[in-house]
């Protein structure tokens, strides 16, 4: 007898036998709980930025008057583009670069975010590997950093102990002196002495290349099994910090002095609000705080499930991640205004931003209180765990763009190429472990994300919303959460987020200022490679549109429409989710009504299926 044929049209690639299933690449995997993704994302958006640039942001630029501006640009530029990345993620189920099939023309766009991880990737770990130096030398029953008289210290040394008493006897003046925490940072930890300039790196500190180290193996190991082991880890990494600030936090407020310290913070001077420079810097630290344009939301909203509730993950990160950098804002000043009031000087003569704080100001503040080794220990303890889940998501970017790419070869291997990354990025950062290396990481802070990250994010914004198309796009959203985004995203996407954003790049180009490190300014060479590195993620996209056009045919207006059309492939990764439109683009259906098709096969008409039914019947009334 013969066999029964099943019709071409309802077989599926995957279902049949032969050599082609062996050629399937590996499966991509899913984040294996449910909050492993809320947490990742939490996790990588609230970092050190949170607490170190924040609150010196909030008191120099208005006190609780900057909180008006900050939360319009969360509203503007932060809520909707946050949503943007987890929605291209989500439905294509892609890394950074594989997910450009949406128009291949500007895949560079893709290439452009790796370059810049990459390098910030390379610095954020020496961040941490400071973090791990100072956590280590927090396990003594006395803090290195408490008094003078060490090797590293000079005659410009004053302890603040001499100094309480000198308030109470005769005035000390303390105009030509530096703290004993401040002279173990420079002197010894980063003991830049040895170094005259960016040109003369001097000799490695091994100490510091053994921490930056273990800082690359910690961060390997937690990525070694891919979101399966990452998003175990973040449950720890991105929870306990909040204990740990709560702790500080408390311990802060219980302080003599600390109102000061606190009406500093949040005393609104709404004169500030006339200045554009306000609104610049508010936007400015919405948008590095939630990490848009680095690839990070859009990678780890690649390994959810299609039908997942972005909508109501995107405001509790985006909100949860403001109320984090305020409430960080608390502990910190809380410390500062007790500092103050025990050196006798006002509060915004303590107040530091970036390593100043975390590494001269705080750990000063540390030794004035009792238990001071126990509560610096909690403080970059707190530090690691906020700088590790941003840096799990740098490397799972990296990781996830190139492996999407090639996933025959890649996916198999990936603990393997995981480690390639790195191995290699490890020895590129050996440079910021010699004695002249905080200069290369200056360098590489200022200038590899700023501005190639407001170009990558201003052209993500244009190609969906002009090329891709708005309702194209709000389509692809409805079919994948069983509503179409409202007024509100779609005015922010089409106009008012990439307007802002050109302002930014705009006035950061016109307020352009070469880098320094204290008093040391930066020499020509030094400032043109910085700026290299900036413009070089922003060429990718050119050249990537060149390759784009030379893989079509015929003339050259024809192959950049053809390259700027969507891959044939391009759409939901599964193909149960492949309804409406796109069962069409699948191979082996040829099928002039796809959705029926879909619906013999996979049986019933589900909530997300009848959003494919009204899509279809949109689509066709359109075409009439």
């Amino acid at each position: 007898l013969a066999q029964p044929v099943t019709p071409e049209l309802l077989v599926s690639p995957s279902s049949q036998d032969g050599d082609l299933g062996s050629e399937c690449p590996e499966d991509r995997g899913n984040w294996t709980g449910r909050l492993d993704f809320l947490l990742s994302c939490i996790g990588y958006c609230v970092g050190l930025g949170n607490v170190w640039r924040f609150p010196y942001r909030a008191y120099t630029n208005g006190g609780g008057a900057f909180l008006v501006p900050y939360f319009i640009m969360l509203a503007i530029c932060g809520i909707p583009i946050f949503f943007m990345e987890l929605s291209l993620g989500q439905f294509s189920s892609l890394g950074p670069l594989a997910v450009w099939k949406i128009s291949p023309l500007f895949k560079g766009v893709g290439m452009g975010t790796i370059l810049i991880v990459s390098l910030v990737a390379i610095y954020y770990n020496m961040i941490i590997a400071y973090v791990l130096f100072y956590l280590f030398a927090s396990l003594t029953s006395d803090l290195p950093w408490q008094h003078c008289g060490n090797w590293w210290n000079t005659d410009l040394c004053l302890d603040h102990h001499v100094i309480k008493v000198g308030n109470t006897t005769f005035p000390v003046n303390i105009t030509n002196t530096v703290s004993p925490s401040e002279e173990y940072w420079s002197r010894y930890v980063l003991h830049i002495q040895g170094s005259s300039g960016i040109g003369d790196p001097g000799r490695i500190r091994w100490n510091l290349c053994l921490c930056l180290l273990l800082s690359w193996t910690i961060v390997y190991l937690c990525i070694l099994k891919g979101v399966k082991s990452s998003g175990k880890v973040v449950y720890f990494t991105a929870t306990f910090p909040y204990l740990i600030l709560v702790m500080l936090l408390i311990r802060g407020v219980t302080l003599e002095g600390a109102w000061k310290g606190i009406r500093f913070y949040l005393t609104p001077q709404f004169d500030h609000l006339l200045s554009s420079k306000v609104w610049i810097e508010a936007a400015l630290q919405i948008f590095y705080s939630l990490g848009v344009g680095f690839g990070g939301l859009l990678t780890f909203a690649s390994y959810n499930t299609f039908h997942q509730n972005i909508y109501r993950d995107t405001f509790i990160v985006t909100l949860g991640n403001a109320i984090t950098s305020i409430l960080a804002g608390f502990a910190i000043f809380s410390v500062l205004g007790y500092m103050s009031q025990e050196l006798g000087v006002p509060v915004n003569q303590v107040a530091k931003a970036g390593p100043g704080l975390a590494f001269v100001v705080y750990p000063q503040a540390m030794t004035m209180l009792p238990l001071s080794p126990f509560w610096s220990f909690l403080f970059f303890f707190m530090l690691l765990t906020l700088g590790l889940d941003s840096q799990f998501a740098f490397m799972e970017t990296i990781v996830t763009a190139v492996t999407d790419e090639f996933p025959y070869y890649l996916r198999p291997k990936k603990a393997s190429f995981s480690a390639v990354i790195c191995i290699a990025l490890f020895l590129m950062g050996l440079i910021l472990t010699t004695e002249g290396g905080m200069y290369w990481l200056v360098l590489l802070d200022d200038y590899s994300a700023g501005f190639g990250v407001m170009v990558v994010v201003i052209t993500t914004c244009l190609v969906v919303t002009r090329v891709y198309g708005m309702k194209r796009f709000c389509r692809d959203i409805h079919m994948m959460l069983g509503f179409k985004p409202g007024p509100y995203f779609r005015a922010c996407w089409m106009v008012l987020s990439p307007a802002t954003m050109m302002a930014l790049l705009a006035y950061n180009i016109i307020k352009y200022q070469p880098s320094e490190y204290g008093s040391y300014r930066f020499p020509a060479w030094a400032e043109v490679l910085g700026i290299l590195m900036g413009v070089l993620s922003c060429l990718m996209i050119p050249v990537g549109m060149v390759i784009a056009v030379l893989r079509e045919e015929g003339t050259l207006w024809e192959r950049v429409q053809q390259a700027s059309r969507p891959a044939m492939d391009w759409g939901p990764s599964l193909e149960e989710n492949r309804t409406g439109m796109y069962v069409a683009s699948l191979a082996g259906s040829q099928s002039p009504k796809p959705l029926m098709v879909h619906m013999r096969k996979y049986g019933g008409i589900t909530s997300y299926e009848n959003t494919a039914i009204e899509v279809d019947r949109e689509m066709e009334e359109e075409e009439e």
